[in-house]
């Protein structure tokens, strides 16, 4: 997120995403562990319709940002996950995921998978 246009975005681009097993079981184990306060605070945000629904709409960013999914870390940077605010950041050949995802955040996995 420090090279790309994030702020204001509003999550536009955070969705969808897929998972893989790995990232599943990191994304449970870091839910768990945070504050009850801020996971309600997360969960109960409304966002635009297929938005992850890790994305932190009051904060504006991504609200698992360390264990945030492959895809995640390659966007912006790969010519087939381009960031419309920033292009040229895209320098990297097709992004190509090192293994096949196990479903789809917000569609396949939703809060109640991980409380």
């Amino acid at each position: 997120m420090e090279t790309l246009p994030c702020k204001g975005c509003k999550g536009m681009c955070c969705g969808p995403v897929p998972i893989t097993e790995a990232e599943l079981k990191r994304i449970k184990k870091k839910v768990k562990a945070m504050p009850l306060k801020k996971r309600l605070e997360l969960e109960k945000q409304q966002r635009f319709f297929g938005t992850c629904i890790f994305y932190d709409e009051v904060n504006d960013r991504c609200g698992i940002h360390s264990v945030r999914p492959s895809i995640c870390r390659a966007f912006g940077h790969h010519q087939n996950l381009v960031c419309f605010r920033e292009p040229k950041l895209a320098i990297k050949d097709n992004y190509i995921a090192d293994e096949k995802p196990v479903g789809i955040l917000s569609v396949d996995f939703t809060w109640r998978d991980f409380t």
